[in-house]
C-alpha cells in the first residue's frame, strides 16, 4: 500500500503528473488526469510537487525510491522487493 492520494475535483488537467511519473501512474483524461496504476508508485513525490492545482499528496521518502536510493548510499540492494 503507498501513501498517494488523489482529489479529480481538483485537478486541472495541466498533464504534470502524467508527464514526470516515472513509472506512468498517471495518464491524460477528459475532464482530469486519470489515476492509471496507484500499485506502480514508488513514491518519489514527483507528481505531487509538480501539481499546481494541489490535488495530489503523496508522502515521499517512504517508497521504493527511498529504499533505491537508500540502498545506493549505503552500496548494498534496495530494502524493498523492487530489485
Amino acid at each position: 500500500m503507498n501513501t498517494l492520494e488523489y482529489d479529480p475535483g481538483l485537478c486541472n488537467r495541466c498533464g504534470m503528473c502524467a508527464t514526470v511519473c516515472p513509472h506512468r501512474v498517471f495518464a491524460d483524461g477528459d475532464r482530469a488526469a486519470r489515476l492509471v496504476d496507484p500499485d506502480a508508485c514508488m513514491e518519489c513525490g514527483a507528481c505531487a510537487l509538480n501539481c499546481a492545482a494541489d490535488a495530489i499528496a503523496v508522502k515521499a521518502g517512504v517508497g521504493c525510491a527511498s529504499a533505491i536510493i537508500q540502498g545506493w548510499i549505503k552500496r548494498g540492494g534496495p530494502t524493498c522487493e523492487c530489485g
